[in-house]
């Protein structure tokens, strides 16, 4: 009796193991196609409201909308603020800001770099704040970036060595996309940025029980284009920057071609770099632009 009991449970026992299985292997896939599918979502944050503007600085500025060729055919406009100084033949700022918020999120900052005498473009990529266009991914903020410089170059008509390429964040991988394509810029400012986002995702130790290097499309590798950098670069980096850490400026900085400079800040964190820096922030980058256009009068 015992023995047809065990008969009958053994094969019960074992069908209910194989779907389980089953269930748990499909589940995994599905997550898997799910990141694959959803992954800019992990990446970018964009709010469609700006909470400030120029104005709240009092600094002049312009609205300017960029057409941009969406990959349907049909034009998307990017949004930005065009904040010129009065002085004629200023150096300009292309400010490209981090995933997170939009261009209202930047004001700020931008004004810091107004003071120093920059006229200063931010822009929004597709997606963030008023800028049309459908969910950020990367190739679609490398060609906002592309579509801002040549506002820049071509309609503001800007010779590009007086063009500085700022870039925070997700800005700084976007901000050397551009310049590694841009080679006779003024110059680059890459400030709390990452190596690549595979980097990222190990640091944070996310993601560990999937195929990363199957799944990842949005990869953001600055690590890899940095050796074909023309131009100078100065890195910026808070040490307490629990976010991105500070090493992997270190690892930018290594991996670039001189001339370059590397600018840690003790005790500072991933947006609060200038606030903790204070003067001497300012004068590592008025320092590093004076250099240039030092060289450039020669």
């Amino acid at each position: 009796m015992k023995s047809d009991k065990l008969q009958f449970i053994i094969p019960v026992f074992t069908r209910m193991l194989l779907w389980a299985g089953i269930i748990t292997a499909f589940s995994y896939l599905g997550i898997c196609l799910f990141l694959f599918i959803s992954q800019t979502r992990f990446i970018f944050f964009p709010t469609p409201v700006i909470e400030k503007t120029p104005e709240f600085f009092n600094l002049p500025y312009e609205e300017v909308w960029l057409p941009v060729a969406a990959k349907t055919g049909k034009l998307e406009r990017i949004h930005g603020w065009w904040i010129k100084t009065k002085q004629p033949n200023a150096k300009v700022l292309l400010y490209l800001h981090g995933n997170g918020i939009n261009i209202g999120a930047n004001v700020a900052h931008a004004n810091r770099f107004y003071q120093l005498g920059f006229s200063v473009l931010l822009i929004d990529y597709r997606g963030y704040g008023l800028s049309g266009g459908s969910f950020p991914n990367e190739k679609r903020v490398y060609e906002d970036a592309a579509t801002a410089w040549n506002y820049l170059v071509q309609q503001q008509q800007i010779s590009p060595r007086q063009i500085f390429i700022y870039g925070h964040s997700l800005g700084g991988a976007i901000a050397i996309d551009l310049a590694v394509k841009q080679p006779q810029a003024a110059g680059l400012i890459v400030e709390s940025s990452f190596t690549s986002i595979r980097d990222l995702i190990t640091y944070r130790k996310k993601f560990w029980m999937f195929p990363v290097d199957l799944i990842l499309t949005q990869r953001f590798e600055s690590i890899k284009k940095l050796p074909n950098l023309k131009i100078p670069v100065l890195f910026i980096h808070g040490v307490a920057d629990s976010a991105v850490p500070s090493f992997m400026s270190e690892k930018l900085y290594a991996a670039a071609p001189e001339p370059k400079q590397l600018f840690l800040v003790p005790t500072a964190e991933h947006n609060n770099t200038a606030v903790v820096g204070g003067s001497e922030y300012l004068q590592w980058i008025e320092s590093f632009v004076k250099q240039i256009l030092a060289v450039d009068k020669l």
